[in-house]
């Protein structure tokens, strides 16, 4: 479908490896593209919003400046957050060209639609605006990310038959999820002819930080790391052309090269043994977090509401040590009863999740 992609998984960039200082940790990041390239992927995604901006500067410190164009495929998005007006896009456009150090995008994305976005950006005709860059050669596949319900996506995909690929949210927890709707949206992707790009296959790295009973019965199949069988479901998909993957060091690039360089789809019995695992994490009082971190740009109280939640989620499947990380997560930063209830968070959560009443949650059990 992208003959220029050389293989179906990508290197999505929002978490990357940081210093102490929370800056990019550019050292790491060159030998991840390095070893990425070698390994004979090319796929970098992007988002102005990546970071608060890091992201695309460490991509051109670290990809574009060091390697030929022809090494790599570069996706960036435009972003609800900065444009207000139709004659915005241009200038935001190219000024992510330039903190990239590229002339052109290979795949460029109306970022994070849903109903109330579209309604935005087609009164700014940005999908227009989009399309006639495309014209001009400085965008060579024009798409969209998505996270709304599949109504929704039907919607767009009818009104704007011009775009070319759509990016979505998929795993195996999110299939069946009444909010998020994984599989129907999938399957309006397919009845469109859209090819698909997958983002979150491991939820945010919850399907890798698995309860006692439900890492057992993947460790009983013998081989392969439990991110290995969250990105291998997502990527066996027909239709599905790329599975990002938000890797922060080497050991994580170096585990999903390890069965991505050769991929092979999941087997019946890993099916079976998914499906089991999937009972289980359903039966978890878990907060839904993808931990991409929209949620702490705004808060006036400078909680690492992520964080948090992860706290909390390792309470209900009993692992790791979360007083420790609770504490960690908290020194010079906000306590989870420390939210003033001011939403910000809320309006700009893709998983619409009712953030307050979980902070609360949060709060009973660490803020005693």
């Amino acid at each position: 479908m992208f003959p220029e992609i050389k293989k179906n998984f990508g290197f999505g960039c929002m978490r990357l490896p940081l210093l102490e200082n929370g800056d990019v940790d550019n050292a790491e990041f060159t030998k991840m593209v390095d070893a990425f390239i070698e390994a004979g992927f090319n796929y970098f995604d992007t988002a102005h919003g990546y970071l608060s901006g890091k992201s695309e500067i460490a991509l051109r410190e670290c990809l574009t400046s060091r390697h030929d164009r022809s090494e790599y495929l570069l996706a960036n998005k435009l972003s609800n957050n900065f444009f207000q007006t139709e004659e915005e896009i241009r200038p935001f456009f190219e000024s992510q060209l330039a903190l990239c150090g590229v002339e052109y995008f290979d795949f460029y994305l109306m970022h994070a639609q849903n109903a109330r976005y579209f309604e935005k950006y087609k009164a700014c005709n940005a999908y227009e605006v989009a399309y006639e860059l495309k014209k001009e050669g400085k965008i060579r596949h024009l798409g969209m990310s998505f996270h709304d319900s599949a109504a929704v996506l039907d919607q767009i995909l009818t009104e704007k038959p011009f775009i070319e690929f759509v990016q979505i949210q998929l795993n195996y927890l999110d299939m069946e999820d009444a909010g998020v709707q994984s599989r129907l949206c999938y399957e309006v992707c397919r009845k469109h002819g859209k090819p698909v790009i997958i983002m979150e296959p491991v939820k945010g790295g919850r399907l890798v930080k698995l309860p006692p009973e439900a890492g057992a019965l993947y460790d009983a199949l013998g081989g392969g790391s439990y991110a290995s069988y969250a990105i291998r479901y997502a990527a066996s998909f027909e239709g599905v052309v790329m599975v990002l993957s938000g890797m922060s060091d080497m050991a994580q690039m170096n585990d999903n090269l390890s069965y991505m360089k050769d991929f092979r789809p999941m087997t019946e019995e890993e099916y079976e043994i998914t499906a089991r695992v999937c009972d289980i994490l359903r039966r978890q009082d878990m907060i839904a977090c993808t931990a991409c971190r929209y949620c702490e740009e705004g808060c006036p109280k400078k909680i690492a509401i992520p964080d948090l939640f992860s706290c909390l989620n390792d309470v209900h499947t009993n692992t790791g040590d979360p007083e420790k990380a609770y504490a960690a997560f908290t020194e010079g930063r906000g306590r989870a009863s420390d939210c003033i209830g001011c939403a910000k968070c809320e309006k700009i959560c893709p998983q619409k999740l009712r953030i307050r009443t979980h902070l609360k949650e949060v709060a009973k059990v660490f803020d005693k």
